[in-house]
C-alpha cells in the first residue's frame, strides 16, 4: 500500500488513553486548587477517626472488666497525637500524576503504531 492509499488517522480524542491522561491531568489541577481546604478537612476527618478509635478502645476495656478511664482527661491535641496526616495529599498527586505519565506514554504508543497491548 503506498501513502497516498493509507487510511487516514482517527482524531486524538478517539483514544482512551487521551481520556484517561486529561481527567489525570484535570484531577491534577484540581488538587492544587484545594490544596489548603484538603489539609483543614482532612485534620477534622482524620481527628473525628482518631476518637471513635480511642473510644472503641474504651469499649473493649470496659468489656473485658477493666475500670473506665474518663476519654475527656485523658485527651490530647490532635497535632500530639497525629502530627501528620493518616492520608496526606501528595499520596493523591502521585497516584493522579502516574495516571497522566501512564496514560499520555500509551497514547503516544498507540499513536506512534506500536504493538497492540
Amino acid at each position: 500500500m503506498n501513502s497516498s492509499q493509507q487510511r487516514p488517522r482517527p482524531p486524538v480524542t478517539d483514544s482512551g488513553w487521551f481520556w484517561a491522561g486529561l481527567f489525570s491531568l484535570m484531577a491534577l489541577v484540581g488538587m492544587a486548587a484545594i490544596r489548603e481546604k484538603f489539609d483543614v478537612r482532612q485534620r477534622q476527618v482524620e481527628g473525628r477517626f482518631l476518637g471513635r478509635q480511642q473510644a472503641a478502645n474504651e469499649r473493649q476495656r470496659r468489656a473485658a472488666g477493666l475500670p473506665e478511664i474518663d476519654l475527656a482527661e485523658s485527651a490530647r491535641d490532635r497535632s500530639e497525637v497525629a502530627p501528620a496526616r493518616i492520608v496526606p495529599l501528595w499520596t493523591l498527586v502521585a497516584l493522579a500524576a502516574a495516571a497522566a505519565v501512564g496514560s499520555f506514554v500509551m497514547l503516544a504508543r498507540e499513536r506512534r503504531g506500536g504493538p497492540p497491548s
